[in-house]
């Protein structure tokens, strides 16, 4: 029983990484009210959430909780808000980074050292990605890899800029609104008190 239980506790930990139970709308929407509810300044959140979104790209499934809590800490960010960034890469998502950093690593490698024999992958054939990733040929995984390292650069500063300005955009709002509203809770409270003092 317990072997059946932890077996199924296994499956359900796997299939939520694919899919989120609760939906992938659902599911986002919890991640904004994590971020917007972080108890941080503006930038701090906006680095993080966009420090995790940026090392999500690079292809080195494993460590991005690692590279997003490092560059949170270079940019001065939150750590909590840098690991909910981390969710932009997923099972989802990563075949559209892949396959991105590998066009523009090609391209990339093939303008500035069109003479090097990796800069063969310079069309992008996306065969030659498929068969390179399922290869155990480090000749051939190496220079695919470094090819996908080189476009995930450009790539991730896109992210890092993008999920900054959208996110610190979002939290000054919110925390603006937060303010607000507390003021004028506090407001409320003070015109009441005088009042039950004098009935008092």
């Amino acid at each position: 029983m317990a072997d059946s239980r932890q077996k199924k506790d296994w499956q359900t930990r796997v299939r939520d990484a694919v899919w989120p139970r609760m939906g992938l709308k659902r599911y986002f929407t919890y991640l904004q009210k994590r971020v917007l509810r972080l108890t941080a300044s503006p930038h701090a959140i906006a680095a993080g959430v966009a420090s995790g979104a940026a090392v999500s790209v690079f292809p080195l499934i494993g460590v991005h909780f690692f590279l997003g809590f490092v560059l949170a800490f270079v940019t001065r960010g939150n750590m909590l808000a840098a690991a909910i960034g981390t969710a932009w890469g997923n099972p989802i998502t990563f075949p559209l980074f892949f396959s991105l950093s590998f066009q523009f690593g090609s391209s990339i490698r093939a303008a500035l050292f069109p003479d090097d024999p990796a800069a063969v992958m310079r069309h992008a054939d996306t065969t030659a990605l498929s068969g390179g990733l399922f290869s155990l040929d480090l000749g051939a995984i190496l220079p695919l890899f470094q090819t996908m390292m080189i476009g995930a650069l450009p790539i991730a500063l896109f992210c890092w800029v993008f999920f900054y300005v959208i996110v610190r955009g979002l939290v000054s709002g919110f925390q603006t609104a937060r303010k607000a509203r507390l003021e004028r809770r506090r407001a409320r409270q003070g015109q009441t008190s005088p009042r039950n003092a004098v009935r008092s």
